[in-house]
C-alpha cells in the first residue's frame, strides 16, 4: 500500500480535465506525442505540453525524444490509474 503522501501525488497529478484526457488519449495512442496529443484534442500545444509535463512529474506518464518530438506512453502507474477511474 502506498503511504498517504504517494496517492496525493498522483492524485493532484491526475486532477484536471485536461490531464484525464491526455491520459486516456495516450492509453490509445502508445508513444503518442505532444503535438498529435494538442491536434486530436482540439488545445493548445502548450497547454497540452505544460499538462504532460505535469503527468511525468506524478509518475503517470513516460516520455521518451523521438528527434525534436517528444512522445509519451504510460507509465505502470498511469495504467493503474487508469483501471482506477474505469471503475470509478
Amino acid at each position: 500500500m502506498k503511504t498517504p503522501k504517494q496517492l496525493e501525488r498522483y492524485f493532484k497529478g491526475a486532477a484536471n480535465h485536461w490531464r484525464i484526457a491526455i491520459l486516456l488519449m495516450v492509453e490509445n495512442n502508445k508513444n503518442i506525442a505532444v503535438e498529435e496529443l494538442s491536434d486530436n484534442l482540439a488545445a493548445n500545444f502548450k497547454t497540452i505540453s505544460q499538462h504532460t509535463r505535469s503527468l511525468v512529474h506524478a509518475g503517470l506518464l513516460n516520455k521518451t525524444y523521438r528527434g525534436r518530438q517528444v512522445a509519451h506512453s504510460l507509465s505502470p502507474y498511469g495504467k493503474a490509474f487508469i483501471r482506477f477511474m474505469k471503475t470509478f
